[in-house]
């Protein structure tokens, strides 16, 4: 299951330049090479630090340093295609691992329900729990765990949610990494909740969504005991709580009315009396900032350049945080995590043009050191900026999204461009962050549009349940009404405009080349879903009951209405050029996706230039298939829609 070596393993501790000329476009490689560093995270004592890294290929690991020096300690590998979901010290020895499978880089780590533990030196491993636990160990047989949290002093032990197949039950644990023992603490009969605990252990909200996607929420007594439900009524809409007050007198949750976005509010346990701590009309309350009593003061609206909203603006955690984000101008400063002592902090800075690095803030020193950057290829001086805007679409919705621009433009004036649609679609929308596709088409000269279209997450409920059933139709007329925004402010060349994106944004690019012909001049998808009635019952998702549910919910089952809604069904309607790119192991969406697409583009008279790539999966892991898609995508685009 894993392997713990002494090998070296090379981190880098500053951020490269490129020696290209500033006439010369960076170079792919630099656009293709995966972020090696990921979620460093420090012990309760400041004295180690643990780090995913990305070996290449779908291999991960997970090494420990020691602060002081950065001397390595211990390197754990992961087999392929398994990575850390969710990684913690439960003591200033002891970290806890929570795995993940992610097969293609373009996938979501999917939580496999196995629990690792071991010393910061590789000794004392335990395979905590998971599904391959003896059912005559330990009592409480195989089964699937979750991390919900850990003690308000670390000491070995964490909180854990356990699910099963046999079982439709939520149970919480307390569990003994050392020893690998479990106490149950909290036991409801409805399946899949999560937990809140107060400082002291004691369980008292439990919340989730039934199969229908409604929202569940539950408390207990002052004992964690006699469980019952909450209705809506009482805390005055969706009420999603996420902490307690250090006192264990009070709660902090998130809350939407009517569908709306969500606001962070401090309410007393009852939720009957609360205060708005952070609220925007527009969208929802994003990152929350906790200080090192492990008690929030900051939250983050992530609409546009991030924008931090402190509940206290006079205290010392406002000063602070403050400060800190002063010394780092055009970044956004975010806390990792924090010693128990509250001397050290490990900070993560990032930029629209800087994929980012993590820095230790030493308090007493006042000292600010570098230890990892994610990206040591990347040269933000060389990336374009990502503005942020805000337009109507043709039905009167407001909608938002990003023009990233290439490098050196001020103002764009009739500039090629790109429409990239993200995927989900009821994901995440676009973000003020670093987008390796986005700044790699800036580098070529193109101007980017991203639109975050109905569907997308971080605006409420009602705005994501606005794209369902809605996958060809008003989704894709939001991102052709933001092509025409474009258009009409003067910034993009109508004449120029190609779309691409990736799964569901390679949906998406089709989809608009075959509702406006007119606008589209190239589509190009990597990883794409084509055929929606296909895709519905053949993918990954469907093989479960929630993806079917999802489907159910979001797309439909109606044959005729899938039909007309896929780029299959259209084909004959796409008069532009086509690059589809695909993995052949892809399961998300799988390979026959795209060859279903190919053969119905051929069948139209319109083949389609084509990249099917041996041993890759949903987006690819290896650097060097990364950079020929690009390099392919770069010479579509300077065929049909040159280049500035």
């Amino acid at each position: 299951m894993m392997q713990w070596t002494r090998a070296a393993l090379a981190v880098v501790l500053a951020v490269s330049t490129l020696p290209a000329q500033a006439a010369e476009p960076v170079p792919v490689e630099a656009f293709a090479a995966a972020a090696k560093v990921s979620s460093p995270r420090l012990s309760p004592d400041g004295a180690h630090i643990a780090v995913s890294v990305n070996l290449g290929e779908g291999n991960y690991a997970i090494v420990v340093y020691q602060v002081a020096d950065m001397k390595q300690t211990a390197f754990l590998r992961m087999p392929r295609y398994e990575l850390p979901v969710q990684t913690y010290w439960v003591s200033d020895r002891r970290l806890l691992v929570a795995k993940g499978r992610m097969i293609g880089s373009r996938e979501k780590p999917l939580p496999m329900g196995e629990i690792i533990a071991t010393d910061y030196d590789g000794s004392n491993q335990t395979y905590v729990y998971g599904w391959q636990q003896s059912t005559r160990t330990r009592g409480i047989g195989r089964g699937y765990g979750y991390i919900d949290g850990l003690p308000a002093t670390p000491n070995d032990h964490f909180y854990m949610r356990r699910l099963s197949h046999d079982s439709d039950r939520s149970m919480l644990y307390d569990v003994d990494t050392v020893r690998a023992t479990h106490r149950l603490v909290a036991d409801i009969g409805v399946r899949d909740l999560a937990f809140v605990l107060d400082p002291a252990g004691v369980p008292r909200f439990a919340w989730g969504t039934d199969n229908e996607n409604h929202h569940l929420l539950y408390e207990a007594n002052a004992e964690g005991k006699d469980w019952q439900p909450v209705p809506p009524a009482r805390v005055g809409g969706k009420f999603t709580p996420f902490a307690l007050t250090g006192a264990g007198d009070a709660v902090y949750a998130l809350l939407s009315v009517d569908g709306g976005p969500a606001s962070l509010v401090k309410s007393d346990l009852s939720g009957g009396t609360r205060t708005v701590l952070a609220s925007d009309a527009f969208g929802s309350v994003g990152d929350v900032e906790w200080n090192a009593e492990l008690q929030p003061f900051a939250a983050t609206f992530m609409h546009g350049v991030p924008r931090m909203v402190y509940f206290d603006p006079e205290s010392e955690d406002a000063r602070e945080h403050r400060m800190l984000a002063q010394s780092f101008p055009g970044m956004y400063v975010t806390y990792a995590n924090h010693t128990s002592d509250g001397n050290l902090s490990l900070l993560y800075v990032y930029s629209d043009r800087d994929p980012g690095a993590w820095y230790l803030y030493d308090r007493r020193q006042a000292k600010v050191s570098l230890l990892f950057a994610a990206r040591e290829a990347i040269d933000p001086a060389r990336m374009g900026e990502r503005r942020y805007f805000r337009f109507k679409a043709s039905d009167g919705m407001e909608l938002d999204g990003y023009l990233t621009l290439p490098e050196g433009v001020q103002e764009p004036r009739d500039l090629p461009m790109v429409l990239l649609p993200h995927g989900g679609p009821h994901a995440d929308g676009d973000r003020w962050s670093f987008d390796t596709d986005a700044q790699f088409l800036a580098s070529r000269g193109y101007l980017v549009l991203q639109v975050n279209y109905r569907g997308s997450l971080g605006r409420g409920y009602d705005f994501e349940e606005a794209g369902f059933q809605q996958w060809g139709t008003r989704i894709q007329d939001d991102l052709l009404d933001g092509v025409r925004w474009a258009i009409a402010q003067g910034f993009a060349d109508a004449d120029r405009i190609c779309a691409y994106g990736a799964s569901f944004g390679a949906y998406s690019a089709m989809m608009t080349a075959a509702r406006a012909p007119e606008l589209i001049k190239c589509a190009a998808g990597l990883s794409g879903l084509y055929d929606l009635e296909v895709f519905t019952s053949k993918s990954d998702a469907a093989s479960y009951a929630a993806g079917r549910n999802y489907f159910a919910r979001t797309v439909g089952s109606d044959p005729a209405t899938l039909k007309a809604n896929s780029p299959t069904g259209l084909a004959d309607r796409i008069r532009a050029p086509v690059l589809l790119a695909h993995g052949e192991i892809d399961k998300r969406t799988p390979y026959s996706q795209a060859v279903a697409m190919k053969q119905a583009l051929e069948r139209a008279g319109n083949a389609p230039e084509w990249m099917a790539v041996p041993g890759e999966a949903h987006g690819f892991y290896k650097d060097g298939n990364n950079a020929e898609f690009y390099r392919r995508l770069e010479a579509f685009l300077a065929k049909h829609i040159g280049n500035r």
